[in-house]
């Protein structure tokens, strides 16, 4: 089931909503991991199983480490819900991208295993494991209810695409949480902002990026338009998930911490990486980077971290090699920026400059079929592989697009909001503001039953 549908928009939310909100506080965790399993297993309930499986296992091994006598049998029952969830996680996401490998290096003949990837199988592996390292590190004590740490790790407003969200930061509101119309009014005008992001802007660009693809005149320009709109799509579509869901926790009680900070503005990749998909970055410095040194260690192994911390963070996003290069071509960029001191003297213009051309030439990377493919965008952008500069139709789809791409630009700033927030202080700000919803939800719905949607890119992760 997708945020941006009919069924969830229209009958599933609902009924939701009403259904916990007459629930007693008892019963509210038990309400939330019911529509959470419901939810998850729409389309696919055999997935259910996979899930169910790491949380009892989680759950389980949570105590054990809690009620160990030795810390040598805390580190026995970390080991066990670590190998597990890893392998799990190794098995469907990345066991047919190693055999493929091996099998081109060796020519040997190994059949691939052909695994459906289970949708959203590496947040909750990450979120089931904060959890049971946490209580390892004595951050929180166990969880001594299934129902609560069930609902932790279903909870399906970021289930499916994030952000990923620590047990620590929601401990507490999974026992006692309070709950107001205020805030509920908050959570829903976020969730349809990120509603409007995924609707009229991400599954646009989308479009927009698979008819470039398709192109039968392609040019250099158009190959810059490519790469633009798809650098715009990734965000818009990743983002809008992001605050559709810290929306819809806010509406269930919970706080999740901010998973993008206009990222494109940034001013280094250092600063683009504090404010893109914040929860995966700060994810990896907190449970791998830091526990093998960080930066306290010699150099030669500080950099050996990095590299290590970026291409797994590359692996994460995908079982292929361009996903590979993407975390590595990061790391590089990251120690560069350490070790050149004189990038940060340059001024902003060129800094920011410098960051978006790094940061589309690498999705460019990221969003390839094969290296190949990656390679022979690349050479059209830099008018290396025999292309016109422009032809007819790119102009075309300039002047037709010219407004979704101004959208585009004026909405990856900070313009948007601010304008809202003026308008919301003014005497008719608030009934402005609820015009302003109520049509974006009309607009977005007749989107959607026009079948102009497509799914999130990181239901793939």
């Amino acid at each position: 089931m997708l945020f941006s549908s009919i069924p969830f928009l229209y009958y599933f939310l609902p009924a939701v909503i009403l259904v916990y909100f007459l629930t007693p506080w008892r019963g509210k965790n038990t309400v939330l991991l019911i529509a959470s399993l419901t939810f998850y297993g729409w389309g696919e309930p055999k997935l259910l199983i996979l899930m169910t499986f790491t949380i009892v296992l989680c759950y389980l091994c949570g105590l054990a480490i809690g009620n160990a006598a030795s810390q040598r049998r805390k580190k026995l029952w970390l080991g066990v819900s670590l190998a597990v969830c890893l392998s799990l996680l190794g098995i469907f996401k990345y066991a047919d991208f190693f055999i493929s490998s091996m099998n081109s290096l060796t020519g040997l003949r190994i059949p691939l295993l052909n695994l459906a990837l289970p949708v959203g199988i590496s947040f909750y592996t990450f979120q089931s494991l904060s959890y049971t390292i946490d209580v390892y590190r004595g951050q929180v004590p166990p969880q001594k209810s299934l129902i609560r740490f069930g609902a932790y790790v279903s909870l399906f407003p970021q289930l499916i695409a994030g952000p990923i969200v620590r047990y620590v930061d929601v401990a507490r509101e999974l026992e006692q949480r309070s709950h107001s119309g205020e805030e509920a009014a908050l959570g829903l005008r976020r969730f349809l902002v990120g509603l409007g992001k995924k609707v009229l802007l991400a599954d646009q660009f989308a479009l927009l990026a698979k008819m470039f693809r398709e192109s039968q005149e392609p040019s250099v320009l158009f190959a810059w338009m490519y790469a633009i709109t798809f650098t715009l799509n990734i965000y818009f579509d990743f983002s809008g998930y992001s605050d559709m869901a810290i929306g819809l926790g806010r509406i269930f009680g919970f706080r999740f911490l901010e998973n993008f900070n206009y990222p494109y503005l940034s001013k280094s990749v250092t600063e683009f990486w504090r404010r893109w998909h914040m929860s995966l970055s700060s994810w990896f410095r907190d449970y791998v980077y830091i526990p093998m040194g960080g930066n306290r260690v010699s150099k030669g192994r500080w950099v050996f971290n990095i590299l290590t911390v970026w291409m797994l963070t590359g692996l994460w996003h995908g079982a292929a090699w361009n996903f590979v290069l993407w975390g590595l071509l990061f790391a590089v960029l990251l120690l560069a920026e350490k070790w050149l001191p004189g990038l940060q003297k340059l001024p902003d213009p060129l800094r920011r400059g410098y960051v978006l051309l790094v940061v589309v030439l690498s999705f460019v990377l990221f969003n390839a079929d094969s290296l190949s493919q990656a390679a022979g965008d690349v050479s059209a952008m830099f008018g290396l592989a025999g292309l016109p500069l422009a032809t007819e139709e790119t102009w075309y789809y300039l002047r037709s697009y010219a407004v979704l791409f101004a959208a585009g630009f004026l909405g990856a700033t900070p313009a948007v909001k601010g304008l809202g927030e003026r308008l919301r202080r003014s005497k008719a700000g608030a009934w402005l503001e609820l015009a302003f919803l109520i049509l974006l939800l009309l607009v977005c719905t007749g989107y959607l039953v026009d079948g102009s949607f497509s799914p999130f890119l990181y239901f793939r992760f």
